[in-house]
């Protein structure tokens, strides 16, 4: 895998991270109520389950990308559509509708947990490691180890996106809780999002 493929792939990946989406707004509650370092430790059940989708994910690229070629860049079109409707959600979403999440009542394991079940239940996180993260596998190399480094840089992006919302659960709470702060962050990932699915679209593999 070659830098160029990485430097086009981590932006990219890290906007995904960073969307609001259920797990990363729970890491705001989390850390709102428990506390910094409780709600990044709880962030240890997400890992484990989008770890688990990368490993089945991996096991059947081999076979997607040895069947056809055409196949492959549909789904590359596919994940830079889904790129595109993420886009367009977080754009046209209404910052005065609040998500109420139901918190557990005791413990770290708990809480663990229910992020585990939270990334595990989200069709959207499904949908990047089957139709994003094989945009950025070359077909001519071995697959395998391109798809666990992909994995990897992943996964270390969204411990930073965990930590990054625990943080703003505690420091940030009065800005990120009014509609105009809500509205800003969904456009400035919206914005990310839109430029990583066109630069996808244009892009060539040899």
């Amino acid at each position: 895998m070659d830098l160029a493929t990485l430097t086009l792939f981590l932006p990219a990946c890290f906007a995904l991270n960073m969307a609001p989406g259920p797990n990363n707004l729970l890491s705001v509650s989390n850390a709102t109520r428990y506390g910094y370092r409780t709600s990044c430790l709880a962030g240890i059940g997400r890992l484990l389950a989008f770890a688990g989708m990368i490993a089945l994910a991996s096991a059947g690229l081999a076979v997607v990308l040895q069947t056809s070629e055409w196949l492959f860049y549909g789904i590359k079109i596919v994940g830079a559509a889904y790129l595109l409707y993420l886009a367009w959600q977080l754009w046209t979403a209404d910052p005065q509708v609040e998500t109420a999440t139901k918190r557990p009542e005791a413990g770290l394991l708990a809480l663990a947990r229910q992020e585990f079940l939270v990334a595990a239940g989200n069709p959207k996180a499904i949908l990047i490691f089957t139709a994003f993260l094989p945009q950025f596998v070359d077909p001519s190399q071995a697959v395998t180890p391109q798809f666990a480094l992909l994995g990897a840089l992943f996964l270390a992006l969204e411990w930073v996106a965990i930590a990054s919302y625990a943080y703003m659960g505690l420091h940030m709470r009065r800005w990120f809780s009014q509609p105009r702060g809500k509205r800003v962050f969904n456009r400035c990932c919206a914005g990310l999002l839109a430029a990583a699915a066109s630069v996808l679209l244009m892009a060539r593999r040899t």
